[in-house]
Protein backbone atom coordinates (compact mmCIF):
# COMPACT_ATOMS: atom_id res chain seq x y z
CA UNK A 1 0.00 0.00 0.00
CA UNK A 2 1.51 3.33 -0.70
CA UNK A 3 1.14 6.67 1.41
CA UNK A 4 1.42 10.07 0.81
CA UNK A 5 2.39 12.19 3.56
CA UNK A 6 1.38 15.88 3.90
CA UNK A 7 3.82 17.15 6.91
CA UNK A 8 3.74 19.56 7.89
CA UNK A 9 0.72 21.43 6.50
CA UNK A 10 0.91 24.76 6.14
CA UNK A 11 -0.95 28.82 6.52
CA UNK A 12 -2.40 27.67 10.22
CA UNK A 13 -2.05 27.97 14.04
CA UNK A 14 -0.19 25.24 15.51
CA UNK A 15 0.75 22.01 13.71
CA UNK A 16 -0.93 19.28 11.86
CA UNK A 17 0.09 16.22 9.40
CA UNK A 18 -1.88 14.09 6.44
CA UNK A 19 -1.34 10.84 5.61
CA UNK A 20 -3.11 9.46 2.79
CA UNK A 21 -3.21 5.54 1.77
CA UNK A 22 -3.83 4.39 -1.57
CA UNK A 23 -5.10 0.45 -2.75
CA UNK A 24 -3.15 -1.04 -4.71
CA UNK A 25 -5.18 0.95 -8.00
CA UNK A 26 -4.18 4.19 -6.44
CA UNK A 27 -7.05 5.27 -5.17
CA UNK A 28 -7.42 6.49 -1.75
CA UNK A 29 -8.27 3.70 0.69
CA UNK A 30 -8.08 6.36 3.80
CA UNK A 31 -6.78 9.30 5.07
CA UNK A 32 -5.95 10.85 8.11
CA UNK A 33 -5.41 14.47 9.66
CA UNK A 34 -3.28 14.06 12.83
CA UNK A 35 -2.84 16.75 15.29
CA UNK A 36 0.86 15.68 17.15
CA UNK A 37 1.22 18.47 19.66
CA UNK A 38 -0.56 18.34 23.03
CA UNK A 39 -1.11 21.61 25.04
CA UNK A 40 -1.79 21.07 28.93
CA UNK A 41 -3.61 23.83 29.60
CA UNK A 42 -7.04 22.39 31.11
CA UNK A 43 -4.36 20.47 33.37
CA UNK A 44 -2.03 23.16 34.81
CA UNK A 45 -4.74 25.52 35.41
CA UNK A 46 -5.78 23.45 37.85
CA UNK A 47 -4.71 24.78 41.50
CA UNK A 48 -4.69 28.41 40.25
CA UNK A 49 -7.10 31.44 41.37
CA UNK A 50 -9.82 31.31 39.11
CA UNK A 51 -9.24 35.67 38.86
CA UNK A 52 -6.41 34.72 36.80
CA UNK A 53 -7.75 32.76 34.01
CA UNK A 54 -8.25 36.09 32.25
CA UNK A 55 -4.83 36.71 31.63
CA UNK A 56 -3.72 33.31 31.42
CA UNK A 57 -5.68 31.50 29.12
CA UNK A 58 -4.73 34.51 26.62
CA UNK A 59 -1.25 32.49 26.38
CA UNK A 60 -3.47 29.69 24.88
CA UNK A 61 -2.99 31.40 21.27
CA UNK A 62 -1.50 34.53 19.97
CA UNK A 63 -3.65 35.20 17.56
CA UNK A 64 -7.26 34.87 18.77
CA UNK A 65 -6.09 35.68 22.70
CA UNK A 66 -8.99 37.96 23.21
CA UNK A 67 -11.40 35.14 22.66
CA UNK A 68 -9.48 33.15 25.50
CA UNK A 69 -9.53 36.80 27.02
CA UNK A 70 -13.43 37.24 27.31
CA UNK A 71 -14.51 33.83 27.64
CA UNK A 72 -12.36 33.91 30.75
CA UNK A 73 -13.93 36.93 31.88
CA UNK A 74 -17.27 35.57 31.35
CA UNK A 75 -16.71 32.43 33.35
CA UNK A 76 -15.30 34.38 35.75
CA UNK A 77 -18.30 36.46 36.19
CA UNK A 78 -20.44 33.08 36.24
CA UNK A 79 -18.50 31.42 38.96
CA UNK A 80 -18.69 34.50 41.40
CA UNK A 81 -22.22 35.24 40.27
CA UNK A 82 -21.49 38.97 39.35
CA UNK A 83 -23.29 40.63 36.26
CA UNK A 84 -20.64 43.28 35.01
CA UNK A 85 -22.20 47.04 34.79
CA UNK A 86 -23.47 48.10 30.66
CA UNK A 87 -20.73 50.20 29.89
CA UNK A 88 -18.40 47.23 31.19
CA UNK A 89 -20.40 44.47 28.92
CA UNK A 90 -20.09 47.52 25.64
CA UNK A 91 -16.12 48.01 26.21
CA UNK A 92 -15.74 43.91 26.01
CA UNK A 93 -17.62 43.71 23.14
CA UNK A 94 -16.17 46.85 21.45
CA UNK A 95 -12.29 45.09 21.92
CA UNK A 96 -13.94 41.48 20.55
CA UNK A 97 -15.97 43.60 17.30
CA UNK A 98 -12.31 45.40 16.55
CA UNK A 99 -10.19 42.06 17.08
CA UNK A 100 -12.64 40.00 14.97
CA UNK A 101 -12.18 42.58 12.01
CA UNK A 102 -8.73 41.88 12.13
CA UNK A 103 -8.41 38.09 12.67
CA UNK A 104 -10.69 37.59 10.04
CA UNK A 105 -8.82 40.02 7.57
CA UNK A 106 -5.85 37.77 8.18
CA UNK A 107 -6.93 34.78 7.58
CA UNK A 108 -8.69 36.00 4.43
CA UNK A 109 -5.40 37.23 3.24
CA UNK A 110 -2.27 36.08 4.53
CA UNK A 111 -3.57 32.24 4.58
CA UNK A 112 -6.53 31.77 2.34
CA UNK A 113 -6.22 34.48 -0.11
CA UNK A 114 -2.69 33.30 -1.64
CA UNK A 115 -4.77 29.82 -3.34
CA UNK A 116 -7.73 32.03 -4.94
CA UNK A 117 -5.54 35.91 -5.99
CA UNK A 118 -2.18 32.94 -6.69
CA UNK A 119 -4.18 30.21 -7.90
CA UNK A 120 -3.95 26.48 -5.85
CA UNK A 121 -1.48 25.22 -8.39
CA UNK A 122 0.93 28.04 -8.46
CA UNK A 123 4.53 27.57 -6.78
CA UNK A 124 4.83 27.22 -3.19
CA UNK A 125 7.42 30.05 -3.53
CA UNK A 126 4.65 32.67 -4.54
CA UNK A 127 1.74 31.21 -2.97
CA UNK A 128 2.36 33.36 0.41
CA UNK A 129 1.31 37.30 1.56
CA UNK A 130 4.43 38.21 -0.70
CA UNK A 131 3.10 36.57 -3.80
CA UNK A 132 -0.68 38.20 -3.13
CA UNK A 133 0.90 41.57 -2.84
CA UNK A 134 2.89 41.16 -5.86
CA UNK A 135 -0.49 40.28 -7.76
CA UNK A 136 -3.25 42.61 -5.97
CA UNK A 137 -0.81 45.70 -6.14
CA UNK A 138 1.92 47.51 -2.89
CA UNK A 139 -1.35 50.26 -2.84
CA UNK A 140 -3.14 47.20 -1.69
CA UNK A 141 -1.35 45.35 0.39
CA UNK A 142 -0.46 48.55 2.39
CA UNK A 143 -4.55 49.11 2.99
CA UNK A 144 -4.63 45.15 4.45
CA UNK A 145 -1.55 46.14 6.83
CA UNK A 146 -3.11 49.34 7.81
CA UNK A 147 -6.49 47.80 8.94
CA UNK A 148 -5.11 45.11 10.62
CA UNK A 149 -3.14 48.08 12.43
CA UNK A 150 -5.83 50.22 13.52
CA UNK A 151 -8.18 46.73 15.00
CA UNK A 152 -4.88 46.24 16.93
CA UNK A 153 -4.84 49.76 17.81
CA UNK A 154 -7.95 49.81 19.05
CA UNK A 155 -7.37 45.97 21.21
CA UNK A 156 -4.27 48.03 22.87
CA UNK A 157 -6.57 51.32 23.87
CA UNK A 158 -9.22 49.07 25.46
CA UNK A 159 -7.28 45.72 26.45
CA UNK A 160 -3.91 47.34 27.88
CA UNK A 161 -1.86 45.14 25.17
CA UNK A 162 -2.21 44.10 21.10
CA UNK A 163 -1.66 40.96 22.29
CA UNK A 164 -2.33 38.72 25.93
CA UNK A 165 -4.72 41.89 26.76
CA UNK A 166 -5.28 41.90 30.72
CA UNK A 167 -8.23 44.47 30.54
CA UNK A 168 -11.15 41.72 31.97
CA UNK A 169 -11.95 40.87 34.86
CA UNK A 170 -14.34 39.22 37.24
CA UNK A 171 -17.22 41.81 37.54
CA UNK A 172 -16.30 43.88 34.67
CA UNK A 173 -12.77 45.67 33.33
CA UNK A 174 -9.86 47.16 35.08
CA UNK A 175 -10.73 50.59 33.70
CA UNK A 176 -12.94 52.88 31.12
CA UNK A 177 -11.87 55.07 28.88
CA UNK A 178 -11.64 58.64 28.10
CA UNK A 179 -13.45 60.96 25.58
CA UNK A 180 -10.26 61.71 23.44
CA UNK A 181 -9.48 57.80 23.42
CA UNK A 182 -13.30 56.80 22.27
CA UNK A 183 -12.66 59.91 19.79
CA UNK A 184 -9.38 57.70 18.08
CA UNK A 185 -11.81 54.91 18.18
CA UNK A 186 -14.20 56.07 16.26
CA UNK A 187 -11.94 57.05 13.64
CA UNK A 188 -9.94 53.79 14.05
CA UNK A 189 -13.59 52.12 13.68
CA UNK A 190 -14.68 54.13 10.38
CA UNK A 191 -11.65 52.91 8.71
CA UNK A 192 -11.92 49.21 9.09
CA UNK A 193 -15.26 49.96 7.74
CA UNK A 194 -13.97 51.15 4.26
CA UNK A 195 -11.44 48.47 4.67
CA UNK A 196 -14.66 45.89 4.76
CA UNK A 197 -15.90 47.23 1.90
CA UNK A 198 -12.84 47.03 0.05
CA UNK A 199 -12.43 43.72 1.09
CA UNK A 200 -16.31 42.42 -0.23
CA UNK A 201 -14.71 43.97 -3.78
CA UNK A 202 -11.82 42.08 -3.43
CA UNK A 203 -13.68 39.02 -2.85
CA UNK A 204 -15.86 40.04 -6.25
CA UNK A 205 -13.50 41.59 -8.71
CA UNK A 206 -10.61 38.60 -8.22
CA UNK A 207 -13.00 35.08 -6.70
CA UNK A 208 -16.27 35.99 -7.67
CA UNK A 209 -15.59 36.87 -11.55
CA UNK A 210 -13.49 33.52 -12.05
CA UNK A 211 -15.85 30.66 -12.90
CA UNK A 212 -12.89 28.47 -11.90
CA UNK A 213 -12.96 29.32 -8.23
CA UNK A 214 -16.55 29.31 -8.01
CA UNK A 215 -16.88 25.95 -9.58
CA UNK A 216 -14.30 25.07 -7.48
CA UNK A 217 -15.93 26.26 -4.09
CA UNK A 218 -19.65 25.06 -5.23
CA UNK A 219 -17.93 21.36 -6.62
CA UNK A 220 -18.97 17.47 -4.60
CA UNK A 221 -15.27 17.20 -3.18
CA UNK A 222 -15.54 20.24 -0.94
CA UNK A 223 -19.51 19.72 0.20
CA UNK A 224 -20.86 18.13 3.49
CA UNK A 225 -24.11 18.40 5.06
CA UNK A 226 -23.48 18.42 8.62
CA UNK A 227 -25.28 20.27 11.86
CA UNK A 228 -24.36 24.05 12.16
CA UNK A 229 -23.49 25.86 15.56
CA UNK A 230 -23.20 29.37 16.66
CA UNK A 231 -24.17 32.22 18.90
CA UNK A 232 -27.60 34.33 18.24
CA UNK A 233 -29.09 37.10 20.09
CA UNK A 234 -32.69 37.45 20.70
CA UNK A 235 -33.61 37.73 16.92
CA UNK A 236 -31.28 35.02 15.76
CA UNK A 237 -28.98 37.69 14.48
CA UNK A 238 -25.47 36.24 14.70
CA UNK A 239 -23.77 38.22 18.08
CA UNK A 240 -20.21 37.19 18.84
CA UNK A 241 -19.69 38.33 22.25
CA UNK A 242 -23.11 36.98 23.79
CA UNK A 243 -26.53 35.63 23.02
CA UNK A 244 -27.40 31.81 22.68
CA UNK A 245 -26.34 28.36 20.99
CA UNK A 246 -28.27 27.54 18.18
CA UNK A 247 -27.68 24.49 16.22
CA UNK A 248 -29.41 23.85 12.94
CA UNK A 249 -29.74 20.49 11.26
CA UNK A 250 -28.51 20.27 7.29
CA UNK A 251 -32.01 21.28 6.12
CA UNK A 252 -31.67 24.51 8.29
CA UNK A 253 -34.24 23.45 11.09
CA UNK A 254 -33.44 24.59 14.43
CA UNK A 255 -32.56 21.37 16.69
CA UNK A 256 -31.57 23.50 19.96
CA UNK A 257 -30.87 26.46 21.41
CA UNK A 258 -29.20 27.03 24.70
CA UNK A 259 -27.41 28.62 27.28
CA UNK A 260 -23.75 28.31 27.30
CA UNK A 261 -24.08 27.02 31.41
CA UNK A 262 -25.97 23.58 29.43
CA UNK A 263 -23.44 23.07 27.19
CA UNK A 264 -22.79 19.77 28.92
CA UNK A 265 -26.80 18.41 28.14
CA UNK A 266 -25.73 19.14 24.56
CA UNK A 267 -22.32 18.08 23.39
CA UNK A 268 -19.77 15.45 23.64
CA UNK A 269 -16.22 14.73 23.29
CA UNK A 270 -15.28 11.56 21.43
CA UNK A 271 -11.44 10.66 21.68
CA UNK A 272 -9.78 8.74 18.93
CA UNK A 273 -6.00 7.14 19.69
CA UNK A 274 -4.37 8.52 17.00
CA UNK A 275 -5.00 12.49 17.56
CA UNK A 276 -4.26 14.40 20.78
CA UNK A 277 -7.20 16.25 20.06
CA UNK A 278 -10.95 15.46 21.08
CA UNK A 279 -14.05 14.94 18.75
CA UNK A 280 -17.10 16.90 20.04
CA UNK A 281 -20.50 15.99 18.89
CA UNK A 282 -24.26 16.52 19.47
CA UNK A 283 -25.72 14.39 22.03
CA UNK A 284 -28.70 14.41 20.97
CA UNK A 285 -27.31 12.47 18.11
CA UNK A 286 -24.77 10.01 19.48
CA UNK A 287 -21.32 9.47 17.72
CA UNK A 288 -22.15 7.92 14.56
CA UNK A 289 -18.61 8.09 13.54
CA UNK A 290 -17.31 10.44 10.76
CA UNK A 291 -19.94 10.64 8.33
CA UNK A 292 -22.74 13.46 7.61
CA UNK A 293 -25.91 13.37 7.35
CA UNK A 294 -29.20 14.44 9.34
CA UNK A 295 -28.53 11.74 12.11
CA UNK A 296 -25.14 12.15 12.65
CA UNK A 297 -23.89 13.99 15.93
CA UNK A 298 -20.97 16.01 13.70
CA UNK A 299 -21.35 19.44 13.53
CA UNK A 300 -19.32 22.73 12.30
CA UNK A 301 -18.97 26.05 14.58
CA UNK A 302 -17.24 28.31 11.38
CA UNK A 303 -18.35 31.16 10.18
CA UNK A 304 -20.30 29.44 7.66
CA UNK A 305 -21.95 27.95 10.26
CA UNK A 306 -22.90 31.17 12.12
CA UNK A 307 -24.40 32.07 8.91
CA UNK A 308 -26.51 29.07 8.16
CA UNK A 309 -27.97 29.13 11.93
CA UNK A 310 -28.67 32.75 12.62
CA UNK A 311 -31.87 34.00 10.70
CA UNK A 312 -29.27 37.06 9.27
CA UNK A 313 -27.36 40.17 10.48
CA UNK A 314 -27.77 42.67 12.75
CA UNK A 315 -26.15 45.65 11.02
CA UNK A 316 -27.34 47.05 7.52
CA UNK A 317 -24.15 46.21 5.27
CA UNK A 318 -24.03 42.95 6.55
CA UNK A 319 -27.21 42.11 6.20
CA UNK A 320 -27.25 42.96 2.46
CA UNK A 321 -24.24 41.29 1.79
CA UNK A 322 -25.76 37.92 4.23
CA UNK A 323 -28.71 38.21 1.68
CA UNK A 324 -26.78 38.47 -1.40
CA UNK A 325 -24.32 35.19 -0.03
CA UNK A 326 -27.52 33.50 0.01
CA UNK A 327 -29.17 34.54 -3.28
CA UNK A 328 -26.06 33.87 -5.34
CA UNK A 329 -25.22 30.27 -3.25
CA UNK A 330 -28.86 28.82 -2.62
CA UNK A 331 -31.53 31.47 -4.72
CA UNK A 332 -32.74 31.76 -1.28
CA UNK A 333 -31.84 35.16 0.15
CA UNK A 334 -33.38 34.62 3.66
CA UNK A 335 -30.76 32.12 4.26
CA UNK A 336 -33.09 29.46 5.35
CA UNK A 337 -31.60 26.75 3.01
CA UNK A 338 -28.14 26.45 4.57
CA UNK A 339 -24.71 26.98 1.97
CA UNK A 340 -23.02 23.15 2.99
CA UNK A 341 -19.82 23.96 0.91
CA UNK A 342 -16.99 23.89 2.79
CA UNK A 343 -14.68 26.35 0.92
CA UNK A 344 -17.97 28.94 0.84
CA UNK A 345 -16.69 29.74 4.49
CA UNK A 346 -14.16 32.08 3.09
CA UNK A 347 -16.68 34.13 1.36
CA UNK A 348 -19.07 33.51 4.80
CA UNK A 349 -15.91 35.31 6.86
CA UNK A 350 -16.61 38.25 4.86
CA UNK A 351 -20.15 38.67 5.43
CA UNK A 352 -18.68 38.54 9.24
CA UNK A 353 -15.82 40.80 8.45
CA UNK A 354 -18.47 43.39 7.40
CA UNK A 355 -20.48 42.97 10.35
CA UNK A 356 -17.73 43.11 13.27
CA UNK A 357 -16.75 46.59 11.33
CA UNK A 358 -19.94 47.50 12.06
CA UNK A 359 -20.60 46.70 15.49
CA UNK A 360 -17.31 48.15 16.25
CA UNK A 361 -18.47 51.66 15.26
CA UNK A 362 -21.91 51.51 16.39
CA UNK A 363 -20.21 50.37 20.03
CA UNK A 364 -18.10 53.10 20.06
CA UNK A 365 -20.42 55.37 18.92
CA UNK A 366 -22.90 54.93 21.73
CA UNK A 367 -22.24 57.46 24.88
CA UNK A 368 -22.86 54.67 27.66
CA UNK A 369 -19.19 53.47 26.74
CA UNK A 370 -18.03 56.49 28.57
CA UNK A 371 -19.60 55.85 32.12
CA UNK A 372 -17.27 55.30 34.74
CA UNK A 373 -18.62 52.57 36.45
CA UNK A 374 -16.82 49.76 34.53
CA UNK A 375 -16.77 47.05 37.41
CA UNK A 376 -19.05 45.69 40.31
CA UNK A 377 -16.47 43.57 42.72
CA UNK A 378 -17.68 40.17 43.15
CA UNK A 379 -19.10 39.66 46.63
CA UNK A 380 -20.50 36.14 46.65
CA UNK A 381 -18.71 33.04 47.23
CA UNK A 382 -17.23 31.54 44.21
CA UNK A 383 -17.99 27.66 42.82
CA UNK A 384 -18.74 27.16 39.29
CA UNK A 385 -19.09 28.89 36.22
CA UNK A 386 -19.50 28.31 32.44
CA UNK A 387 -19.68 30.76 29.57
CA UNK A 388 -19.18 30.90 25.93
CA UNK A 389 -17.90 33.73 22.69
CA UNK A 390 -17.76 32.81 19.10
CA UNK A 391 -14.17 32.72 18.29
CA UNK A 392 -13.32 33.52 14.69
CA UNK A 393 -12.53 29.61 14.23
CA UNK A 394 -16.10 28.84 16.15
CA UNK A 395 -17.80 28.45 19.43
CA UNK A 396 -15.71 28.90 22.69
CA UNK A 397 -16.96 27.30 26.37
CA UNK A 398 -14.85 27.80 29.37
CA UNK A 399 -15.63 25.43 32.41
CA UNK A 400 -14.51 26.41 35.44
CA UNK A 401 -15.22 24.53 39.11
CA UNK A 402 -13.74 26.09 42.34
CA UNK A 403 -13.39 25.90 46.12
CA UNK A 404 -14.72 28.00 47.88
CA UNK A 405 -11.69 29.99 48.18
CA UNK A 406 -11.58 30.69 44.06
CA UNK A 407 -9.01 27.84 43.62
CA UNK A 408 -9.64 25.85 40.52
CA UNK A 409 -10.42 22.37 41.18
CA UNK A 410 -11.53 21.44 37.51
CA UNK A 411 -11.58 23.39 33.61
CA UNK A 412 -12.30 22.75 31.10
CA UNK A 413 -12.28 23.97 27.59
CA UNK A 414 -13.95 23.81 24.08
CA UNK A 415 -12.40 25.89 21.49
CA UNK A 416 -13.51 26.71 18.08
CA UNK A 417 -11.27 24.32 15.99
CA UNK A 418 -11.93 21.09 18.39
CA UNK A 419 -15.66 21.64 17.44
CA UNK A 420 -15.14 21.25 13.94
CA UNK A 421 -12.05 18.52 14.38
CA UNK A 422 -14.26 15.42 12.81
CA UNK A 423 -15.63 17.48 10.02
CA UNK A 424 -12.10 18.77 8.96
CA UNK A 425 -11.56 15.24 8.97
CA UNK A 426 -14.26 13.98 6.96
CA UNK A 427 -13.41 17.39 4.35
CA UNK A 428 -9.48 16.33 4.30
CA UNK A 429 -10.78 13.12 3.22
CA UNK A 430 -13.12 13.58 1.20
CA UNK A 431 -11.10 15.88 -0.67
CA UNK A 432 -8.14 13.27 -1.26
CA UNK A 433 -10.60 10.68 -2.51
CA UNK A 434 -12.07 13.35 -5.22
CA UNK A 435 -8.83 14.66 -6.17
CA UNK A 436 -6.90 11.26 -6.09
CA UNK A 437 -7.68 8.92 -8.37
CA UNK A 438 -5.44 5.87 -10.83
CA UNK A 439 -4.05 7.88 -13.47
CA UNK A 440 -3.53 10.80 -11.63
CA UNK A 441 -0.53 12.71 -11.01
CA UNK A 442 -0.03 13.73 -7.22
CA UNK A 443 1.24 17.15 -7.47
CA UNK A 444 2.17 19.66 -5.51
CA UNK A 445 -0.56 21.66 -6.59
CA UNK A 446 -3.07 18.53 -6.06
CA UNK A 447 -1.98 18.09 -2.33
CA UNK A 448 -2.72 21.72 -1.54
CA UNK A 449 -5.92 21.38 -2.85
CA UNK A 450 -6.26 18.55 -0.27
CA UNK A 451 -5.05 21.32 2.66
CA UNK A 452 -7.59 24.13 1.41
CA UNK A 453 -10.39 21.37 2.54
CA UNK A 454 -9.15 21.88 6.08
CA UNK A 455 -7.63 25.55 5.75
CA UNK A 456 -11.51 27.20 5.22
CA UNK A 457 -11.99 26.12 9.06
CA UNK A 458 -8.88 28.83 9.57
CA UNK A 459 -8.24 25.63 12.24
CA UNK A 460 -5.95 26.32 15.50
CA UNK A 461 -4.44 23.58 16.76
CA UNK A 462 -1.96 25.62 19.28
CA UNK A 463 -4.94 25.86 21.25
CA UNK A 464 -7.13 22.65 20.64
CA UNK A 465 -4.82 19.80 21.18
CA UNK A 466 -6.87 18.50 24.64
CA UNK A 467 -7.32 14.68 25.08
CA UNK A 468 -7.65 12.37 27.86
CA UNK A 469 -4.06 11.16 29.45
CA UNK A 470 -2.40 8.19 28.02
CA UNK A 471 -4.71 7.90 24.48
CA UNK A 472 -1.88 8.81 22.37
CA UNK A 473 1.61 7.16 21.45
CA UNK A 474 5.09 9.12 22.03
CA UNK A 475 8.27 8.58 21.36
CA UNK A 476 10.95 11.11 21.70
CA UNK A 477 14.01 11.06 20.27
CA UNK A 478 17.33 13.00 21.58
CA UNK A 479 19.96 14.18 18.60
CA UNK A 480 23.28 15.38 18.31
CA UNK A 481 23.61 18.77 16.47
CA UNK A 482 24.28 16.58 13.48
CA UNK A 483 21.17 14.46 13.47
CA UNK A 484 22.73 11.50 15.06
CA UNK A 485 20.12 9.83 17.66
CA UNK A 486 21.71 9.31 20.96
CA UNK A 487 18.51 8.06 22.74
CA UNK A 488 14.75 6.95 21.80
CA UNK A 489 12.02 6.64 24.81
CA UNK A 490 8.58 5.47 23.18
CA UNK A 491 4.89 5.19 25.53
CA UNK A 492 2.34 2.88 23.98
CA UNK A 493 -1.26 4.39 23.74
Amino acid sequence: MKTIHIDPITRLEGHGKIDIFLDDEGDVKDCFFIVPELRGFEQFCVGRPVEEMPRITTRICGVCSEAHHLAAAKACDATYHVDPPPAAKKLRELLYSAFFTGDHATHFYILAAPDFVLGPDAPPAERNILGLIEKVGLEAGKTVIAARAAAHEIVEILGGKTVHMITAMPGGIAKGITPEQRDRIVELAKQLNEFAKFTVDILDKVVLANKQYVDLILSDTYTHKTHYMGTVDANNHINFYDGLIRVVDPGGQEVVKYAAKDYLSHVGEHVEQWSYLKFPFLKKLGWQGFQDGPDSGVYRATPLSRVNAADGMATPVAQAEYERFYETLTKDKTGRTPVHQTLATHWARIVEMVYAAERTLELATDEEILEPEVRIVPTETPDEGIASVEAPRGTLTHHYVTDERGILQKVNLIVGTTNNHAAICMSIKKAAQGLIRKGVEVTEGLLNKIEMAFRAYDPCFGCATHALPGQMPMTVRMRRANGEVLSEMTRDG
